[in-house]
Parts: structure tokens; sequence; C-alpha cells
């Protein structure tokens, strides 16, 4: 269990930060891009939760966000010495994908992309879908730098499938139909 005493300590304050096996950084790095945007990405997700939902994501939900949770600390140590280091699993994934097929079993095909919109559900759900592209994007650049855990790219690659799917669900799920782009069709 993790115990936060003070939670000022001036250390960061010329710009740098250590990392979870104590090593010193930049803020810049690229390793503290990639856990600062699931940070955020964790943060919008407990926006989402607040959102009418059908029954059931709540659980679901607040899953990911401690799965996002665990994602930031394996990406806040380097690979090496992995021995009781919290990572990423592949179960994790799997429990992803049977939740994209559960929730995209009734929903009809697409024959255009989505806009984000419909429902208040269903917009927050795009919000969070387009921050962990984002932050997927931080943990590719990291990736391309340094060794990084396999199974966390396949996390957020699958999490940003799964949360286009949801906002779908929901609109779904309310009687509302997707917001579908019509190129061109926002000409005047």
């Amino acid at each position: 269990m993790v115990r936060l005493t003070r939670i000022y300590t001036r250390q960061g304050d010329h710009g740098d930060t250590r990392l979870g096996d104590m090593s010193l950084v930049r803020k810049t790095s690229a390793r503290v891009a990639a856990y600062g945007d699931v940070d955020e990405l964790n943060s919008v997700m407990g926006l989402v939760r607040q959102q009418d939902l059908p029954a059931g994501w709540d659980e679901r939900l607040a899953r990911i966000q401690n799965d996002l949770f665990d994602l930031g600390a394996d990406l806040a140590v380097p690979q090496g010495g992995d021995a009781g280091r919290l990572r990423v699993a592949p179960d994790r994934v799997a429990w992803l994908e049977t939740w994209c097929d559960e929730v995209n079993a009734p929903l009809e095909p697409l024959n255009s992309f989505v806009l984000p919109g419909g429902t208040p559900a269903a917009a927050a759900l795009h919000h969070a879908r387009t921050v962990c592209r984002r932050a997927e994007r931080a943990t590719v650049a990291l990736a391309d730098a340094e060794p990084v855990n396999p199974h966390a790219l396949a996390f957020l690659n699958r999490l940003s499938d799964l949360l286009f799917i949801l906002a779908r669900g929901a609109n779904h799920a309310a009687g509302r139909t997707d917001v579908l782009w019509v190129p061109g069709g926002g000409e005047a």
C-alpha cells in the first residue's frame, strides 16, 4: 500500500522528476509524457463515470480506471529488472476485447464515420477515446526510444476501440442514433 504523508516535495521545481525506479528525468521526457497522458485519460474516465450510463458499465469503467493507474505505474518504471514490478498483463487486453464484442453485437454496422455526439455519455466517451489515442501515441513515441511493455501498447489500442464502441452503445441504449459524418455536409 502506498502511503503519502506530504504531497509537495519541491523536488520538481527545476523541471526534473523521479521515476518509479527513483531515476531522475526531465518532466519533458517521453516516459513522463506517456504516463502523464494516461493520467489525463484516467481523469476523463472519472468524468465519463458521472454520466447516465447503461446498467453495469460503471463497475467496469471503475476497473478500467484502476487498470489505467496500473498502466501509469508500468510506464513510470523503465523495462528491465522487472521482478516484483507491476506490469500490464495480456489478460487485461483480453478483458477489453470481450467487452468490445459484447457491446458491439447489437449495434448496426457503420456505413459512415461517426461524429462525437449524441447523448452526453456518448460525447464524454468520445472525449475519453481521443485522449486515449493521444496516450497511445505518446506511449508509441516512448517505445520508439526505449523498451516498453508490449501489453501496455495493446491495452491502450484496445481501450480506444472499446471507448468508441461504448460511445455507440450509449447512444443505442438511449434510443439515439449515431451522429454520422456527411462529407461536405458542413457547407453553408
